[in-house]
């Protein structure tokens, strides 16, 4: 059986919105990654060289690497005291199988599953899910705001995406893509000689 915890990975801070939320809301949130994320320092308490947040839901932080996704799923797992029934992932497209490949066993079966992917060399109709076992909603990032095409997609703007798909996927909602923001198309480059 899952209980309320969750494991987000991410680039150390880049999911702060997603992991606040679910604090607030009760949930306790392993978050592997290279560097030390302040979120989990706010109201917190330490105990044996890790930090725990004090409130409804708390924040545990491990220090993993993408490049070794066993000794990730390990360190999560240390720190789960039963399988995660959520997972939140924005993992560099590089190292994408490999590690959430790794963190499977570390969720509950049928757990739901939040993929945040770079659109770049993937056409919507294949960025299929990773783990085809857990029903997933996939944010596909687009290159430019919706809001102002010259931009790139903002930080803000990336959160309110996956805020919502956190939310679809907490309430039991069916597998789905979702794309966020304008693919800008992409202009050759010719040299002359």
């Amino acid at each position: 059986m899952a209980g309320k915890n969750a494991v987000v990975l991410s680039g150390t801070g880049l999911l702060d919105d997603v992991v606040e939320r679910l604090i607030a809301d009760g949930w306790d949130v392993v978050l592997p990654s290279r560097r030390y994320n302040p979120i989990v320092s706010r109201g917190t308490k330490t105990h044996h060289g890790r930090v725990r947040r004090t409130g409804p839901g708390r924040a545990f932080w491990v220090e993993a690497e993408w490049e070794r996704p066993r000794e990730l799923a390990l360190g999560a797992q240390w720190l789960l005291p039963i399988p995660a029934g959520l997972l939140v992932a924005w993992v560099h497209e590089s190292y994408r199988r490999s590690v959430l490949g790794a963190i499977e066993s570390s969720l509950a079966p049928g757990a739901p599953v939040v993929e945040v992917r770079g659109s770049a060399g993937v056409l919507a109709d294949s960025a299929d899910a990773t783990l085809a076992a857990h029903p997933t909603q996939v944010v596909l990032l687009g290159t430019a705001s919706d809001r102002d095409p010259a931009r790139a997609l903002s930080l803000p703007e990336i959160s309110a995406a996956v805020l919502d798909a956190t939310g679809r996927a907490r309430r039991g909602g069916p597998p789905s893509l979702h794309q966020v923001g304008q693919r800008r198309p992409v202009r050759s480059q010719v040299f002359h000689r």
